[in-house]
C-alpha cells in the first residue's frame, strides 16, 4: 500500500463558525490554527493546504488570563532607527479587535506561501454577526475541546 498525498485540487474544505465569547486566546488559537492546517483531517499532508475555512465572531471578548490583559505586550517598528512601537492587549482589542487573535493564529502557522493561503481563510468579526452565512458554515464548539495529548 502506497501512502496517500492529497493533491490541491481534491481538497474537500469546510466552513465552521467558532464563538469567541469568553474564550483564552491560547486555547482558541491552537484549536483554530489545527483546523486551517488541516491536521484534524485523515487525509492532512504537510505541503498541501487542507484546512477549512474559520468565521470566527464575537472575537472583542476575547479574554486572557492573569494579568495579561496590561502585561501582554504587542511590538511593531516603523522601518525608521527608533521606530518601535508597543502596544497592550487591552489596547489592541480596543482599537483592532480580533486582530489579537489573528497574530496569535499567524505565529502558529508555517511561514512561506502555504502559511499565507491559510491565513487567509480565517475570517475574524468583532460582533456576533458575519456575511458568510451563504456558505452555510457548521458550528464548532471549541469550549469543551480538550487541548491535544502528545504521545510519550
Amino acid at each position: 500500500m502506497k501512502t496517500f498525498s492529497a493533491k490541491p485540487h481534491e481538497v474537500q474544505r469546510d466552513w465552521y463558525v467558532v464563538d469567541a465569547n469568553e474564550q483564552t486566546l491560547g486555547r482558541l488559537a491552537v484549536e483554530i490554527a489545527r483546523r486551517l492546517r488541516g491536521k484534524h483531517k485523515p487525509e492532512y499532508t504537510p505541503h498541501v493546504d487542507t484546512g477549512d475555512y474559520i468565521v470566527v465572531v464575537n472575537a472583542a471578548k476575547i479574554r486572557v488570563t492573569g494579568n495579561k490583559g496590561t502585561d501582554k505586550v504587542y511590538y511593531r517598528h516603523s522601518g525608521h532607527p527608533g521606530g518601535v512601537y508597543e502596544t497592550s492587549f487591552e489596547k489592541m482589542q480596543q482599537r483592532a479587535p480580533g486582530r489579537v487573535l489573528q497574530l496569535a493564529v499567524k505565529g502558529m502557522l508555517p511561514k512561506g506561501p502555504l502559511g499565507y493561503a491559510m491565513i487567509k481563510k480565517l475570517k475574524i468579526y468583532a460582533q456576533g454577526s458575519h456575511p458568510h452565512s451563504a456558505q452555510m458554515p457548521k458550528t464548532l464548539d471549541l469550549s469543551t475541546a480538550q487541548p491535544m495529548k502528545r504521545a510519550a
